[in-house]
């Protein structure tokens, strides 16, 4: 199995040196807002979160009772971030940071150590097994029964102990029953917060879950009506392991052969997969959209097969920007979802009322 990319060994350096300028940094931010930040902050705690789903998370459950900047922007992956010396100061002053975790901020302990940020650490993957795509359907079939288990959170939270993130693959959020995991693990956290209505947090998880819940359904439903040996999927790199997982996807390969974006495939690897693509009868290739369409159009034509890419690409890495379908978590696995159903030959049903809107 790939490994993530170490961090650059100059990175920690890099963050020193921004680490010395927020002073520098605060003056400059001092009289504009912060860019990926919710409406300007009156009063309530300040929130930073990593990535674009996190994000999206936390707003989902602060409401307008907190100030949430997110660090990274739509379009933007995790894996090779640098935070910027603004970004630090955000860091510096906040009162609570919420993580994807597994593994995927591997630039993360630097910047808080070059912040000195001294608030709550939030880890939205704690309790949460990962494993990798090779290890689908071998033993982690309790993850993948979702009509018996869904929403039963309470059941995982004594087995954090027993969990070694280890090597496996940290985008958790693509399978919704466990980006509900992580979305309460945040509401956890966030009511430790000072600060934070600790009440409001429980309602809007309340009614977040139900989106997600009926999220999870959808999918499902609709993935049921495709023969199991149709449901195979190529994807730009290898994000989907807990979507392919949940709903019995077979995953016949990445273009970048790794969970880590930054990952270039060799030419025995394009090869290879070429030639699984045309002996399997895969239908399509879907490229990211937070990732050049370039090498999955070449390897779409080389296997004769349709590509998706542009408005059409998965939302994989990273939520879409403002305007597009995704712009949200529940949005982008709408999207991502209706494309796989699609590329399989199905017409989804429409979506329940509690994803309309």
């Amino acid at each position: 199995m790939s490994r993530l990319r170490r961090p650059d060994a100059t990175r920690p350096m890099r963050l020193l040196i921004a680490g010395g300028t927020l002073a520098a940094a605060a003056l400059v931010l001092a009289g504009c807002a912060s860019p990926g930040t919710s409406a300007s902050r009156a009063e309530g705690p300040a929130i930073v979160a990593t990535t674009t789903q996190v994000g999206d998370f936390t707003r989902e459950l602060v409401g307008s009772s907190a100030e949430v900047t997110q660090l990274l922007t739509p379009g933007q992956g995790a894996h090779g971030f640098d935070p910027s010396a603004g970004q630090l100061l955000a860091l510096a002053g906040a009162d609570a940071v919420v993580v994807n975790g597994g593994g995927l901020e591997s630039w993360l302990d630097d910047a808080i150590d070059a912040s000195g940020f001294d608030g709550v650490l939030i880890d939205a993957s704690e309790g949460i097994e990962l494993f990798g795509t090779a290890d689908h359907g071998d033993d982690h079939a309790d993850q993948a029964d979702h009509a018996d288990d869904h929403g039963d959170h309470a059941d995982h939270a004594d087995d954090h102990a027993a969990h070694d993130h280890g090597d496996g693959n940290p985008h958790i959020w693509t399978d919704p029953e466990l980006a509900e995991r992580m979305v309460d693990n945040i509401a956890h956290g966030l009511a430790e917060v000072p600060g934070v209505d600790a009440a409001e947090i429980e309602e809007n998880e309340r009614d977040y879950a139900a989106q997600l819940d009926a999220l999870d359904a959808w999918i499902s439903e609709n993935v049921a009506t495709v023969p199991v040996e149709r449901r195979l999927l190529v994807t730009n790199h290898d994000a989907f392991t807990y979507f392919v997982d949940a709903y019995d996807v077979t995953f016949i390969g990445s273009i970048i052969p790794s969970f880590d974006d930054n990952a270039e495939p060799s030419a025995a690897e394009i090869d290879e997969l070429v030639a699984k693509i045309r002996d399997t009868g895969v239908d399509a290739v879907f490229s990211e959209a937070s990732i050049s369409p370039k090498a999955a159009k070449t390897i779409a034509a080389e296997s004769g097969v349709s590509v998706y890419s542009g408005d059409d690409a998965l939302y994989g890495d990273s939520l879409g920007q403002p305007g597009s379908e995704g712009e949200t978590y529940v949005g982008s696995q709408v999207h991502n979802a209706r494309l796989i159903l699609e590329s399989w030959g199905v017409e989804p049903s429409t979506l329940p009322a509690a994803l309309q809107g």
